[in-house]
């Protein structure tokens, strides 16, 4: 048996080591703005479905968490990714973002989800920003919680339409026959109009089929040189300019265009490289070509932590939109400091106050603050109106001129959102 007074010794000995611990940042006091464990985020996209899909997102998610844990974390902590399939679904992106509010989650970066209304109200709700989404919603552009770092599906239209309109003298667009393509006619008659042309012939079609034969014929029309055809149909725009080169040329006389995410390497290469229909077409991204060697080190990531790994690709828009939307939000968090509560509300104040914040060329810089909103019609979270021209030589997407075109004018004389 233990002698009374050696047991209230000891007992003296384990609380002054527990205190000890404490102060010392081995554990957390209430209100202290230490923590050892992970900064956690998640990343949502939909996989497997017979819509678009994103699985490159997901997975480069995954490569930014070992990327960055192998230099340290942020801030000394270790950064823990959570990844959920949201279907192309409303409810199970809304259940992605309970998900997230579970693990306490403190962002969702770089992800996909056409789906703006279920998923913004949710995060809302939960009050987690929403950092880097890939743009093909109204309120992604609207929620106070979302911090957009392209601008979306708006500028890649009017952009394409406002490059057609110096190329072409009339232009159709192809699209898909959904509520989310209702909208595309709306933003490539705005680059036409302001580029001086009438507005598109609008061509919709399902987005989900496997032959397009019919719409192919359709639009090419009577094939002139003088016409152009811009096809925007996700992932199912390759189906489509495989049926265009079963109309009778191999290489139409129209001139061809379509926006990035529709097409990408992965799809010019798959449709003949240099023989491909899409030869001499343009496109319009965010960002520059894949072959810009301001994107070594996401290919240097990419090489160390998921090569083989055939969900990303490197040229895909997705994959690119998720490491600058991490880029961002670890810089962001570095510069809260190590004394910091990481946590939603204090990422969100930190949001708020950036500006002029590089992500080394691949974008303008970027910034939320007010000073940095566009002023875009009923798009009043938009900072970032610059789109990038590509064109297809010799089976490779290359730039088709220099730097990016600035959009701002031409998205404000929009009146017409969603």
């Amino acid at each position: 048996m233990t002698d009374p007074r050696v047991r209230r010794a000891l007992s003296a000995v384990v609380a002054a080591l527990a205190a000890s611990a404490l102060v010392g940042g081995c554990g957390v006091l209430p209100g202290s703005t230490r923590s050892a464990g992970p900064i956690v985020v998640m990343t949502w996209a939909p996989v497997g479905t017979n819509a678009t899909n994103m699985p490159g997102m997901p997975a480069m998610a995954q490569v930014v968490e070992k990327y960055v844990n192998a230099d340290g974390g942020l801030n000394g902590r270790k950064l823990k990714v959570l990844t959920c399939n949201e279907r192309n679904d409303p409810i199970a992106v809304t259940d992605c973002a309970q998900q997230a509010a579970d693990a306490g989650a403190v962002a969702v970066i770089g992800s996909y989800s056409e789906s703006g209304q279920a998923f913004t109200t949710a995060l809302e709700t939960s009050g987690i920003p929403y950092i880097g989404g890939y743009g093909i919603t109204e309120e992604e552009f609207q929620s106070l919680m979302s911090y957009p770092i392209n601008g979306g599906l708006p500028s890649l239209l009017a952009g394409n339409g406002r490059q057609l309109a110096d190329l072409c003298k009339k232009v159709t667009l192809v699209r898909p026959d959904s509520v989310t393509g209702d909208q595309f006619p709306i933003f490539l008659d705005t680059g036409l109009k302001v580029g001086g042309l009438a507005s598109a012939r609008d061509l919709s079609t399902p987005d989900d089929s496997f032959d397009y034969t019919s719409a192919a014929a359709r639009a090419v029309g009577d094939d002139k040189h003088s016409s152009c055809v811009s096809a925007v149909l996700g992932d199912h725009t390759s189906t489509f300019f495989d049926a265009l080169r079963r109309t009778g040329d191999s290489q139409p006389k129209v001139q061809l265009s379509s926006v990035i995410g529709s097409v990408q390497q992965s799809v010019i290469d798959s449709s003949g490289g240099p023989e491909s229909p899409l030869e001499h077409a343009y496109i319009t991204d965010w960002y520059p070509p894949a072959s810009d060697p301001k994107w070594a080190e996401m290919k240097a990531a990419v090489n160390k932590y998921a090569f083989g790994d055939d969900r990303i690709d490197v040229a895909d828009p997705g994959v690119q939109t998720t490491w600058i939307a991490y880029d961002v939000f670890a810089k962001v968090v570095r510069a809260m400091g190590a004394g910091t509560t990481v946590d939603a509300a204090n990422v969100q104040r930190a949001l708020d106050s950036t500006s002029h914040l590089s992500t080394g060329g691949l974008t303008p810089d970027l910034g939320w603050t007010d000073a940095d909103m566009k002023s875009i019609p009923e798009h009043a979270r938009m900072v970032n109106t610059e789109v990038a021209y590509q064109r297809v030589t010799k089976g490779r997407l290359v730039s088709a001129r220099p730097g990016f075109v600035d959009l701002t004018s031409t998205l404000r004389s929009s009146t017409t959102g969603y």
